[in-house]
């Protein structure tokens, strides 16, 4: 290690504009004619905040957890391990939560994501500290891994070991050394909604009146320059967004006649285009449309299988990816052998609602299976004496072997039940 990474040399860096040239990776995207940067496009194109945001708020609600795994069919979840403290607090800024949502939206946008590990004087590692990926340069002659990472800021740059760096990186076919951001694939798609949004932006700006213009006949009077330029401002005034009489009734004069030249927002597929925009950007992201908000063939019954799938085919590639990460370039630091790994909470959200984990419990055990304080501590209620005792319902025997049936009586003639030999005499 070739120095002690802290929290006060990344804040030497001062925030602001990164001294450095634009990272081959994160280049301007678009058009020839439109250059947004994947942030800007974050920022700017609902479709492609709401598929990020929507894969990093689940994910992080998830919880990690840390367990030791004692042999093949047995684990135990540690609760006093350096890791666990370390991911619950990774900062005195930073809660886990964020620390997870800022990860998995980096790699949903940039394919990259970077944590610094804060180390104390001893070479341990103390805290986490997330690095926006734009700030980030791998350097080294070897284009499969990097060597070292340079932090960049507006007071200079600062070289970290990759030892002090946890790389979460997706695929490049060109490049090892960095992902391929998944929206330089709906580059066309997104060229043409932000090329539609100016156009919608200038039609309301213009008072949402379809585009044309006005034919006056060859007979008509020749105006005068007062006349035209009166005429010119009242249109105006009424066909113009930030017009005093806009939605008024307009009066022509000699004969004119308005000629539409323009498309209606009916022809232009306004609802439509954003629809496959969004369609689009899940796609992308391998999300399911109606759980981003397109319900057009959504039902109860295939929102429920497709919330279920969710945590299987969309998250569950995006956890093993991290968990693994984690395993392979932070758990080393802080304990030895494989036996510590860590693991997100998904099993909690694909075991149904309370009352399908009720009905499913209580057919498994055969019985009630929760006291009456543990209902209560449920709802926050206080304990009550005698509720730690389950309630066993009459008709329900433990642990006992079937009761004998009692024998039947003998009948008039003496005979029995059948299938039995009468008794002799």
């Amino acid at each position: 290690m070739a120095f002690v990474v802290s929290s006060g040399r990344l804040h030497a860096l001062e925030p602001g504009s990164s001294s450095m040239s634009t990272w081959p990776g994160y280049t301007s995207m678009l058009s020839a004619n439109h250059t947004l940067t994947y942030g800007t496009i974050y920022r700017t194109q609902p479709a492609v905040r709401t598929v990020v945001d929507f894969l990093a708020r689940n994910i992080a609600q998830l919880g990690l957890h840390t367990y030791e795994r004692l042999s093949d069919n047995d684990r135990r979840r540690l609760s006093d391990h350096p890791l666990v403290a370390l991911l619950a607090e990774p900062n005195p800024q930073t809660t886990m939560f964020r620390l997870v949502r800022a990860l998995v939206s980096d790699k949903a946008i940039y394919d990259d994501a970077y944590w610094v590990k804060l180390r104390a004087e001893s070479g341990e590692p103390i805290g986490l500290r997330r690095v926006s990926p734009t700030r980030v340069e791998p350097l080294g002659a070897d284009w499969m891994d990097a060597v070292k990472y340079r932090l960049h800021g507006s007071a200079g740059h600062l070289d970290v070991d990759a030892e002090n760096i946890v790389h979460f990186r997706g695929y490049n076919p060109e490049d090892g050394r960095h992902g391929l951001s998944p929206i330089e694939a709906l580059r066309q798609v997104l060229a043409e909604e932000h090329a539609a949004a100016l156009w919608r932006e200038q039609m309301w700006s213009n008072g949402a009146r379809v585009s044309g213009y006005l034919r006056r006949p060859l007979e008509a009077p020749e105006w005068s320059p007062p006349a035209r330029e009166r005429f010119r401002a009242g249109w105006q005034a009424q066909y113009t967004g930030g017009g005093t009489q806009a939605g008024g009734t307009p009066i022509l004069e000699d004969g004119m006649e308005f000629v539409s030249a323009g498309i209606n927002p009916k022809e232009a597929q306004y609802v439509e285009s954003r629809k496959l925009t969004r369609e689009e950007a899940a796609a992308a992201y391998h999300i399911a449309p109606p759980l981003v908000g397109i319900l057009d063939h959504a039902t109860f019954s295939n929102i429920r299988e497709q919330h279920k799938a969710l945590y299987q085919d969309t998250l569950g590639p995006w956890c093993a990816e991290i968990e693994q990460d984690i395993g392979l370039q932070l758990i080393p630091d802080l304990a030895s052998g494989k036996s510590v790994y860590v693991e997100f909470n998904i099993y909690e959200k694909l075991q149904g609602s309370f009352e399908e984990q009720a009905a499913q419990l209580q057919t498994a055990v055969g019985a009630p299976y929760m006291t009456r304080n543990e209902a209560r501590g449920r709802t926050n209620l206080p304990r009550v004496e005698g509720g730690d005792d389950l309630i066993v319902p009459l008709n329900v025997a433990i642990g006992e072997s079937e009761p004998e049936q009692p024998a039947l009586p003998a009948g008039p003639s003496g005979s029995t039940t059948p299938g039995e030999e009468p008794d002799a005499d």
